[in-house]
């Protein structure tokens, strides 16, 4: 098994759009493609399994220790020909300016793989290479063998590049791919559009691989990848033990899959519903989790539904497990005032509702400890995850917080709010920072005993 990271210069270079058109020009040659992505992002993992129609798996050096990247990373390339790990941001940006934790480069090191540096070239010529020996330099504990030059704008722009890289030696240039509307995915305020609102069918994967085939050269690049063994795990097979209802849909789409994952191992049988789409809830479910998502472009679908609202209330009132992480969050709450300042209602279990606003109102990491017991481990378990939403809470003086949160700002408040056994949050967790949360979540929703 080979492998390789693609990192970029910054955010917005295009380095997901060269990911996946690498991904697809792969599986164009009949390669099994493992994709990953480094850091908490839900988004680009979606995209990557609509091309290789594998779960992408996501890595992160603070949510998680070394040693569990390292085994998620060997985990999930057992049947694997070669692994796209995409990368977070610019290379080496994380969580501080002094030091690596949570970047590109730590993953880099920690996996021991090179690295290919994806550059926005608009409006740039000679100053690329520049900008290509001061990452080699600043990265002098990292292998980059080659570049890739994105949005070149035409032929000449091209010969400029290649010229100036020759001030540059001991790093190739694998390509210069021009933009292409095309293929590129849309965004908005929280990113790229989702998989489930941007579809990339056979003829964009069609396209993005004869893309990177016509202007990279792949034997090239995958001559500088490097070869990795795997080890074939013994996992074990799960007896389940409980139906846990999750919710899924164009509303609620952000699941880590490692998260799911250590449910299943747990004893979790996850039954899908859509609080969009159905009826009601699925029947003997024992718990529910409600994920992040975009509940805001879908306000009033979700009011409209009040058969799944008031099935969701029910649930919540008789003293049952919800978990709700951000989206799952807010369609808990009394009502959701979307960007244009209309309000719907919504399942009305948390007792504040829930505005957006036209900007970022949290970005960051977070490390939970919880104040009390709860249906994620009892008082002081610790878990790891982050925070990334437009909308406040208003009226969130009648709600206590049970999360202290170790992270920098110190005007945020507590997070985590508790109603009988429903647990909802902003914070979005990585289970594989503590997987015991996710055993006691489990054993939770098997115990007959809802008692208070």
């Amino acid at each position: 098994m080979r492998a390789f990271i693609i990192a970029g210069t910054q955010s917005g270079c295009g380095k997901t759009t060269v990911s996946l058109g690498i991904m697809a020009a792969l599986i164009r040659r009949g390669l099994r493609v493992q994709a990953f992505k480094v850091g908490p992002d839900f988004i680009d993992t979606g995209h990557h399994r609509q091309v290789t129609r594998r779960d992408s798996h996501n890595l992160d050096g603070w949510m998680m220790s070394r040693q569990y990247n390292q085994e998620v990373f060997s985990r999930y390339c057992m049947d694997a020909d070669i692994a796209v790990i995409e990368g977070v941001m610019g290379l080496f940006d994380g969580l501080s300016g002094r030091d690596e934790s949570g970047s590109t480069a730590q993953m880099a090191e920690w996996l021991d793989l090179p690295v290919v540096l994806v550059i926005d070239t608009r409006s740039m010529a000679r100053s690329a290479a520049a900008l290509v020996l001061g990452f080699s330099l600043f990265g002098n504990r990292l292998s980059i063998p080659g570049i890739i030059f994105n949005r070149v704008a035409s032929r000449g722009h091209a010969e400029m590049l290649m010229d100036a890289m020759d001030s540059v030696p001991g790093i190739q240039v694998f390509g210069c791919l021009p933009g292409d509307r095309d293929i590129e995915i849309p965004s908005r305020h929280l990113g790229l559009l989702t998989g489930e609102d941007f579809e990339i069918d056979d003829s964009k994967i069609e396209r993005l691989g004869q893309w990177i085939e016509r202007h990279l050269d792949l034997d090239l690049l995958l001559s500088c990848s490097k070869e990795r063994e795997t080890y074939k795990e013994c996992l074990p097979c799960p007896s389940v033990s409980v139906r846990i209802g999750i919710a899924k849909d164009e509303a609620f789409c952000f699941y880590y899959a490692e998260n799911l994952r250590l449910l299943r191992e747990a004893g979790a049988e996850l039954v899908p519903f859509s609080p969009i789409h159905s009826a009601g809830l699925p029947p003997d479910i024992r718990g529910i989790i409600l994920g992040g998502g975009y509940p805001e472009l879908h306000c009033q679908e979700l009011a409209e539904n009040r058969g799944m609202l008031e099935s969701i209330k029910r649930f919540a009132t008789e003293g049952r497990p919800i978990y709700a992480e951000c989206g799952g969050l807010m369609y808990l709450t009394e009502g959701i005032t979307d960007f244009d300042g209309r309000t719907y209602s919504m399942a009305e279990v948390f007792p504040f509702s829930v505005r957006m606003e036209s900007h970022l109102t949290a970005l960051g990491y977070r490390q939970v400890i919880t104040k009390k017991d709860s249906i994620l481990g009892p008082a002081g378990t610790k878990v790891r995850g982050h925070e990334f939403h437009y909308s406040r809470i208003e009226g969130r003086n009648r709600a206590e917080s049970i999360y202290l949160t170790d992270q920098r700002d110190p005007s945020h408040r507590g997070e985590g709010f508790l109603y009988k056994r429903t647990l909802g949050s902003y914070v979005h967790l990585h289970l594989g920072s503590n997987p015991e949360v996710a055993r006691y979540f489990v054993e939770c929703c098997m115990a007959r005993d809802f008692g208070l």
